[in-house]
C-alpha cells in the first residue's frame, strides 16, 4: 500500500509525486490518459511551456483572479524562484522573456515534461480512472477504479485538472470525487479563452493574425485591460494571446457591455499616422480607396476597413478628403469589435471554478471535510491570468500537498 495515491498525472500530479518521493514516501500515480502522463504540458505556451513567472509572491498574487489569499502560504513556501531552481536542477536551462514569462531555453515543452517525469521517477504509474473514493470512518483511504480495482493508500491527492482540453485527459472527474466527500464545486467556466463576437467582419477576416497591435478591453466604455501583442480573427470572433489575456478581465456579460478595441498602429500617434496616409494616398493617387490601403493594412482587412470607414469604394486615393483621412486614422487607432460571450470550455487554456477553497486547508491542501484527502492544481477554484501563473499555482499547491502528506 503506497503512502500517497495521486489521482491524475498532469502538472500538479507529477510535481507532487516527485516532491513526495523526495521526502521518502512511496507514491502511486493513477493516470487515465493512454498517451501517458503530462499531456497538457506539451501544449502550454504554444508548445514552449511558460512554466512560471519570475516575480515575487506579492506581485504574483495580483495576477490571481480567484481566491488569491488561499495561495498565500503555498506560494511563500514554494515561490517562482523555487520552481525555477528545481527545473534548472532537473536539467532544464531557463530563460525569461517579456512580462517575466519563464520558458525552457530550448523552447520545447517536452523538455519540461521529461524533467517532471525524471523528478517523479520513483513513483509507480498505474493506468486507470478513479470511479469513487474509499472513505472509511470519515477518512479517505483510497479509490475504486472504473475497472473494479480498489487501490488503498495512506493519503489520496486529487490532481485531475479541470475541464479544458479534454483530449489531454482533463475530464472534470475530480469534481465528482470531491462532491462524494461532501465538497462544494464552484461551477466550472472557461478562462484564458477566445471571445465570441456578433460582428460579421470577424468571419470575413477569419485566419488573419494581427501582430504588434494594442488591444484594449472596454467594460461599459471603461478600459479594464490593455496590452500589446498578437490577436487572431476567427469564424466566431477573436482569439490569440492578447484575447486570451483579455478574457480573464471579463466579469459578467449579463451586467456589462464589453468591447475589444484594437490600435492597429500603436507605434504611430494620430498626427504621424495622418501624415503617412497623406504620403501613401499621394503616391497611389489613381488607386481605389481599397487599393490605396495596400501599404497600411493586410489584404483581407482592406475591404472590411473600407466598409467600416464608410467611404465610397469607387473613390480614388487622390480624391480622399482631409476629413476622410482623419476618419481612417480614427478607425485604425480605435478598431472596435463587440464581444458577447466567452469561447467554449473545451478549448480554454484553464478552467475557472472547481473545488471550493473555503473547504480546503490552504497550508496543507487537505480537505477540511475528509481527512486523508488532498487537492492540488486546476481542480481547485483558483485561476490566474496568462504569463506562467497557472502552472506556478500547480507547482506550489502540489508541493504543499506533498509536504503535508509526508507529515501525515
Amino acid at each position: 500500500m503506497p503512502d500517497l495515491l495521486i489521482v491524475g498525472g498532469g502538472a500538479a500530479g507529477l510535481m507532487a509525486a516527485g516532491a513526495a518521493a523526495a521526502r521518502g514516501l512511496s507514491v502511486t500515480v493513477l493516470e487515465h490518459n493512454p498517451k501517458g502522463t503530462g499531456q497538457k504540458i506539451l501544449i502550454t505556451g504554444k508548445g514552449r511551456c511558460n512554466l512560471t513567472n519570475d516575480c515575487d509572491v506579492q506581485e504574483f498574487l495580483r495576477f490571481v483572479r480567484r481566491n488569491p489569499r488561499f495561495l498565500y502560504s503555498a506560494l511563500y513556501a514554494f515561490p517562482p524562484a523555487a520552481a525555477m531552481e528545481l527545473f534548472e536542477s532537473l536539467g532544464v536551462p531557463l530563460k525569461t522573456e517579456r512580462g517575466r514569462r519563464v520558458f525552457p531555453q530550448s523552447d520545447h515543452a517536452a523538455d519540461v515534461l521529461e524533467a517532471l517525469r525524471r523528478y517523479a521517477a520513483d513513483a509507480r504509474i498505474v493506468h486507470g480512472s478513479a470511479r469513487r473514493l474509499c472513505i472509511e470512518d470519515g477518512r479517505c483511504t483510497g479509490v475504486e477504479t472504473s475497472d473494479g480495482r480498489t487501490l488503498h493508500a495512506g493519503t489520496v491527492l486529487v490532481a485531475t485538472g479541470g475541464l479544458s482540453y479534454p483530449v489531454t485527459g482533463s475530464d472534470g472527474s475530480g469534481y465528482k470525487l470531491a462532491r462524494q466527500a461532501g465538497h462544494r464545486v464552484v461551477t466550472p467556466q472557461p478562462s484564458l479563452c477566445s471571445l465570441v463576437s456578433p460582428d460579421p467582419a470577424c468571419r470575413k477576416m477569419m485566419g488573419l493574425s494581427l501582430r504588434n497591435v494594442r488591444l484594449t478591453l472596454l467594460e461599459d466604455g471603461r478600459s479594464v485591460f490593455t496590452e500589446q501583442g498578437e490577436a487572431l480573427f476567427t469564424h466566431f470572433g477573436l482569439s490569440g494571446p492578447l484575447v486570451l489575456s483579455a478574457s480573464t478581465w471579463i466579469d459578467d456579460f449579463a451586467r456589462h457591455r464589453y468591447m475589444v478595441e484594437f490600435d492597429l498602429k500603436p507605434a504611430l500617434d494620430e498626427k504621424t499616422l495622418y501624415d503617412r496616409l497623406t504620403r501613401d494616398f499621394a503616391a497611389l493617387g489613381g488607386h481605389s480607396a481599397q487599393g490605396a490601403l495596400e501599404k497600411l493594412l493586410p489584404r483581407s482587412m482592406r475591404p472590411v476597413a473600407v466598409e467600416k470607414w464608410g467611404i465610397d469604394p469607387a473613390t480614388r486615393a487622390a480624391q480622399i478628403t482631409r476629413e476622410e483621412k482623419q476618419a481612417l486614422v480614427e478607425l485604425c487607432k480605435h478598431w472596435q469589435v463587440p464581444v458577447t460571450r466567452l469561447g467554449d470550455l473545451q478549448h480554454a487554456v484553464v478552467t475557472a471554478g472547481g473545488v471550493d477553497c473555503a473547504q480546503v486547508n490552504p497550508r496543507t491542501m487537505e480537505s477540511k471535510l475528509c481527512p486523508g484527502l488532498y487537492f492540488a492544481g486546476e481542480v481547485l477554484d483558483v485561476d490566474a491570468r496568462t504569463g506562467g501563473y497557472n502552472l506556478q499555482i500547480a507547482w506550489a499547491t502540489a508541493q504543499a500537498a506533498a509536504r503535508a502528506a509526508a507529515n501525515a
